[in-house]
C-alpha cells in the first residue's frame, strides 16, 4: 500500500491517496499566519489503517515548515495533538483551552 499526501490549495484541503486513489482529506482555512483544520475524513473502506494519523501529521508538519500557527477545530486533529504533545507548540497558547489542549 503506497500512500501520498498532497495539498490541494484550490480546494482548501490536503488529500491522502492510497495507490493513487483518494482515501481521505483534511479541510482547512488559511488566514495570514494561521491554518485552521476544519474537518478530517477517511473513507470507510480505509478506516483502521492509520491513514487519519498520517494525514494529520503531514498537515501539521507542513504548517510547522511554513511557520503557521494551527487552530485544530477538527476534533480528530485536536485529539491527535493531545496524544502527540510534540505538536502542541503549533497551537497558540491562548487558543489551547478552546480545544481542550490547556
Amino acid at each position: 500500500m503506497a500512500t501520498e499526501v498532497h495539498d490541494q490549495p484550490d480546494q482548501s484541503r490536503f488529500e491522502i491517496l492510497v495507490d493513487g486513489t483518494v482515501a481521505g482529506y483534511a479541510e482547512y482555512r488559511r488566514s495570514g499566519d494561521r491554518i485552521t483544520v476544519l474537518h478530517t475524513e477517511v473513507d470507510d473502506a480505509y478506516e483502521g489503517q492509520g491513514l487519519g494519523s498520517v494525514l494529520v501529521r503531514h498537515v501539521l508538519d507542513e504548517a510547522r515548515a511554513a511557520g503557521l500557527a494551527v487552530l485544530p477545530s477538527c476534533p480528530f486533529t485536536a485529539a491527535w495533538i493531545k496524544r502527540h504533545p510534540e505538536y502542541l507548540d503549533l497551537v497558540p497558547e491562548g487558543a489551547r483551552p478552546a480545544y481542550d489542549l490547556a
